[in-house]
């Protein structure tokens, strides 16, 4: 082998080691890459996937939106009273509260 991590993972071979498990089924693997292409199996209506918290998604703007609960991040900003929001949508409704609009 020209690098050792190379022979490392062909000694797992043999002596049957699998330190990656999948949480969702009894499966193990040698690889995290191994286990991150099985992961898609069970993922297949959902195929996007955040690696924090394993939650899945069938589009990428939604783990985008996703995303945003872990940072903090909250960039949708009211230009009235400088009350932030992490989606937009929510800033939307805020806004009403500013018109008096009613809308439901």
């Amino acid at each position: 082998f020209t690098q050792t991590c190379h022979l490392r993972i062909h000694m797992m071979i043999h002596t049957e080691e699998k330190p990656y498990q999948c949480s969702h089924c009894d499966k193990a693997f040698i690889q995290n890459s191994q286990l991150k292409y099985h992961i898609r199996s069970h993922n297949r209506g959902k195929p996007y996937q955040n690696n924090q918290c394993d939650r899945t998604f069938k589009q990428t703007s939604n783990l985008k939106c996703h995303i945003i609960t872990h940072t903090g991040e909250e960039p949708n900003k009211c230009r009235q009273c400088d009350k932030a929001f992490s989606q937009k949508y929510h800033l939307m409704v805020h806004l009403t509260t500013h018109t008096g609009e009613k809308p439901y």
